[in-house]
């Protein structure tokens, strides 16, 4: 009995204390009147073009320098490292990651198919949101994520500016989701990762001078490509690789091509996995439609999630690192060699294996076998790669399904409220969420493992802007184009209806 009264108080205290911050929290409101598609699409690429604006503007205090070693932090969190979109979606990314675990255990007992348990867990989603985004801050301070001067008030003063960008984020995805197409969240990955795979693909320029933050910062001379210093772009190189004979170097950089090129086909197929319940209309017969449940049913969020919790791990590795001698460095969770590449800890069986050759612009398991540079702790790595990327990925479809109303008894209230019911079985809630339990479930499971097998596959064979990223842009675009293909088209541009098959 004592149990179930501090059982009670502790929600009591949360519930009080969610409603009380919840006046306090910045929030973009709901629009009052239905939005025309050009309205939202207008929303949409303003928010889109702030975070690009906001993406490209040096924090005050920190040094400009190359990051490469953060860029699959960059490409799988639409960050952009030395830029007031330094922490990009990561607060969002990690705050969900943090809920879903309370509420998935039980530790917070938020019913989540009840409208009531769902207000509060967004409300506590964005809270803790903004409060990772000052402990991120601090984080990437702190572990000497970005060159910062060893001086207390500018070391807090990048710290605020990085915190604040981190408040723009949730406040541009929510105006996305609110006012314009899609999530702000998706959005902004595709874009990081879309314009990557553009720079390493096409770029005419060298990697020497890719790596300065501006043409204003970067020293010319080293812009221009030459036989020791080749072009950054993949295509570029092929073509200089296939007219001096150098057919290894041809294949090293026209195999990424290739690879990216597969994902792409793999994932837009997938997408077209699904199984169709026929349903009727209640008051009409003879009429009815049907309710798509797809093999990936909860979309790219299980990847974003996983990968959002690598990089996590990725960052902390660096946490108490130490100098061991002979060019080593050892952290928490991981060693590093003097440029800043894992080689060993626990942080290196959890990212994907390759090793890279200079000049081809890929680092993937298959760039090692096709160059002969592959060991054997990198097959291990690579096994351990896919294991957690498959497991996580799976829980993390399993949590979402709960705690998003996509599970069951959501899905059959909505098919209630639309006055439709599954021809052949009883016309009531019950009866659906019975037929809807037979799938939803297996395809939680089921499509979060596809999912997390594919996007470890994808960074094994090379494709651009990381396997990983790839993938979820392929996804994020088929996304938004199934969304926008179901819009009221007859305001929108006639290009735009032409693309979208209206």
């Amino acid at each position: 009995m004592a149990e179930e009264e501090q059982e009670e108080e502790k929600k009591s205290f949360i519930d009080k204390f969610l409603s009380g911050i919840a006046k306090y929290l910045p929030s973009v409101e709901k629009p009052t009147y239905k939005q025309s598609f050009n309205k939202r699409l207008k929303w949409t690429l303003f928010a889109l073009l702030m975070y690009l604006i906001l993406s490209y503007i040096t924090v005050f205090g920190v040094a400009p320098g190359a990051y490469d070693r953060y860029r699959f932090f960059e490409l799988v969190l639409g960050s952009r490292f030395g830029s007031i979109m330094t922490l990009g979606i990561g607060p969002i990314v990690t705050a969900g990651i943090v809920l879903q675990l309370l509420v998935g255990s039980k530790i917070i007992g938020w019913d989540l198919t009840k409208p009531e348990s769902r207000k509060k867990f967004q409300t506590a989603n964005k809270f803790l949101a903004i409060v990772m985004s000052v402990i991120e801050a601090v984080a990437f301070v702190m572990l000497g994520a970005l060159p910062v001067a060893n001086d207390f008030i500018i070391q807090v003063a990048v710290v605020l500016q990085l915190a604040a960008g981190g408040l723009v984020v949730i406040l541009l995805d929510e105006l996305i989701s609110k006012w314009g197409f899609g999530s702000g969240v998706s959005l902004f990955i595709a874009v990081g990762v879309a314009g990557q795979i553009i720079v390493i693909a096409l770029s005419p320029l060298t990697l020497t001078c890719a790596s300065g933050t501006t043409i204003f910062q970067t020293n010319i001379a080293s812009c221009i490509p030459s036989a020791a210093n080749p072009p950054r772009g993949l295509i570029w190189n092929f073509f200089i690789g296939l007219i001096n004979g150098d057919y290894n170097k041809t294949i090293l950089n026209l195999t990424p091509l290739l690879t990216t090129a597969l994902v792409f086909l793999v994932v837009v197929y997938i997408q077209e996995i699904r199984i169709d319940i026929p349903l009727g209309f209640t008051a009409m017969r003879g009429f009815g439609r049907t309710w798509s449940l797809k093999l990936l049913y909860t979309s790219n969020i299980p990847v974003i999630l996983t990968s959002a919790l690598i990089a996590n791990l990725q960052l902390l590795g660096r946490a108490g690192i130490t100098d061991m001698g002979n060019g080593t460095f050892c952290g928490f969770f991981g060693c590093y060699d003097s440029t800043g590449s894992v080689i060993g800890g626990l942080v290196y069986y959890l990212s994907s294996p390759g090793r890279g050759v200079a000049g081809t612009g890929s680092a993937s398991l298959l760039g090692d076998i096709v160059s002969g540079l592959v060991v054997s702790s990198e097959i291990v790595r690579a096994f351990t790669y896919l294991l957690f990327m498959s497991i996580t990925a799976m829980i993390f479809s399993i949590f979402w399904v709960s705690t998003s109303g996509m599970d069951a008894e959501s899905v059959a209230n909505q098919i209630e409220s639309s006055g439709m019911h599954i021809p052949g079985y009883r016309s009531d809630k019950k009866s659906m969420e019975q037929v809807l339990n037979k799938y939803i479930p297996a395809l939680a499971l089921l499509g979060g493992l596809v999912i997390g097998l594919i996007a470890a596959f994808a960074d094994f064979i090379g494709a651009l802007g990381t396997g990983t990223g790839m993938l979820l842009t392929t996804m994020i675009i088929y996304n938004y184009y199934e969304e926008l293909s179901n819009q009221d088209l007859e305001e929108a541009h006639p290009l735009i209806r032409k693309v979208l098959g209206g």
